[in-house]
């Protein structure tokens, strides 16, 4: 096989990043944009040791679970990996992704429920995150980036994005060109204006806007704030996150309100909510509040467990369960989200919850050797999975019951088969997609205490 030849193929799957898998004399060969049962010309582009990658030329026979892309942005965006199939599709696709993780990467057989899909594929989100840039001309831009790249696809209306998303974003930009606010260069660490951070309440309709900047510009925004909030009512908080750091990472150490309040409100399960730029908030609310839903059944709690909610966030997994628990204790490493949860508690008259701030394993070992023993534990960790740390803590804490949220099922799958290792068995799991279009799926884990 060389690069540049073409062949005639027909895809056979399609991985979780998007790409269709087909063979090509035994060796196998990912294209993108592509369908499972498309039938098409393919020229391979990368030829390496055990897999090559090609791209399509032309689709002569395609696929039935094929449909045309509804956003003008998809392909150089690449955000959406699935927004060329229909949806049922995807979400078989999903569920197999989160089946295989856990039985091939895991080694574990759970019972799979059915995926819980969405109720829509477009406008779900609410939170967005846009990097700023200059274009050739100079001229500022911005957008999201293209796969795997820093270079910025210009998007002027994202279908995953509230609508007016769009429109926060045109008159920020305006209003920095007015006044010389130059974009980032982040090779060279110069430059003002690095991200719009936009996040809005689902049901509230609250907006907060966010700009994320290399140093104060605090003066240079003040004529920025009558602009804004005239034309967007909503707009209850404007804040100017302050990250001085050559890194990508987004936020800074710094955040000053420049008007309003420094967080908004939303309702999640029935409470009332407080976010703030740093708090950690499911993007899909009504998906969210799903995927919870399913935790709090997992959870089987009856009025009197202690519950231990690592990973917590703004609390709202916890809070969600407080009615039928106990006690709830929350634990998050972000203290603004930490102070977040207690208001939310507080808000919402909750008196079982307590919350803490410090590192998951570092507060779940401590509860450990101090012999604070919840009777069940919820764990959303993120992408990365659950350290060593906090897994051995919670096979010391020993609970009856451990319910995992997780945004990855390949770490899921990996921090479960090491419970399993120790003392519990995995009863089941439930894909939940929270994300339609791209290549994210949510699942839900039950593992019991084996009594055995």
């Amino acid at each position: 096989m060389q690069k540049n030849e073409i062949y005639t193929v027909t895809i056979e799957d399609l991985t979780a990043e998007g790409s269709g898998v087909c063979r090509v004399d035994g060796m196998t060969v990912f294209v993108p944009e592509t369908a499972v049962g498309d039938v098409l010309e393919m020229k391979i582009v990368k030829v390496l040791k055990r897999y090559s990658f090609g791209i399509p030329v032309k689709i002569l026979t395609p696929s039935p679970d094929r449909m045309e892309p509804d956003c003008k942005h998809h392909c150089p965006c690449g955000g959406c990996t699935f927004r060329h199939i229909r949806y049922e599709n995807e979400l078989e696709l999903k569920a197999k992704i989160v089946q295989d993780a856990f039985q091939r990467l895991g080694k574990l057989s759970p019972e799979f429920l059915p995926i819980l899909g969405c109720d829509t594929r477009i406008r779900y989100r609410n939170k967005a995150q846009y990097p700023v840039a200059a274009d050739k001309d100079g001229k500022l831009i911005c957008g999201f980036y293209a796969k795997r790249s820093h270079r910025i696809v210009p998007v002027e209306d994202c279908l995953l994005q509230p609508e007016r998303f769009g429109r926060v974003v045109k008159a920020i930009l305006r209003y920095a060109e007015e006044k010389k606010i130059s974009a980032y260069d982040e090779v060279n660490n110069t430059g003002i204006l690095r991200h719009i951070y936009l996040r809005e309440g689902h049901y509230s309709g609250e907006l907060m806007v966010c700009l994320v900047v290399r140093k104060s510009v605090e003066r240079e925004l003040k004529g920025l704030i009558p602009r804004l909030t005239e034309e967007f009512p909503q707009i209850k908080s404007i804040v100017m996150n302050v990250n001085p750091e050559k890194t990508n990472v987004i936020l800074g150490r710094r955040t000053v309100t420049l008007y309003g309040s420094d967080t908004i409100t939303d309702t999640m399960c029935g409470n009332e909510v407080s976010i703030s730029p740093l708090s950690f908030y499911q993007v899909n609310t009504p998906q969210a509040e799903r995927l919870y839903g399913v935790a709090k059944e997992f959870a089987a709690l009856t009025g009197t467990e202690r519950l231990l909610d690592l990973y917590c966030g703004a609390g709202t997994i916890g809070l969600s369960m407080a009615d039928a628990a106990g006690s709830v204790l929350g634990v998050e490493v972000i203290p603004e989200a930490v102070e977040n949860a207690r208001e939310n508690a507080s808000r919402n008259g909750i008196r079982n919850a307590q919350f803490l701030c410090g590192d998951a394993g570092e507060i779940a070992a401590r509860l450990a050797a101090e012999q604070m023993l919840p009777d069940v534990i919820v764990a959303d960790p993120p992408r990365k999975g659950c350290d060593a740390q906090t897994i051995d803590a919670i096979c010391r804490m020993n609970p009856e019951r451990v319910v995992m949220v997780s945004c990855n099922p390949a770490t899921a799958a990996r921090d479960c088969a090491l419970l399993c290792q120790r003392q519990y068995q995995i009863v089941k799991v439930q894909p939940v997609d929270l994300f339609p279009g791209t290549g994210h799926v949510e699942c839900v884990v039950l593992l019991s205490r084996d009594k055995a």
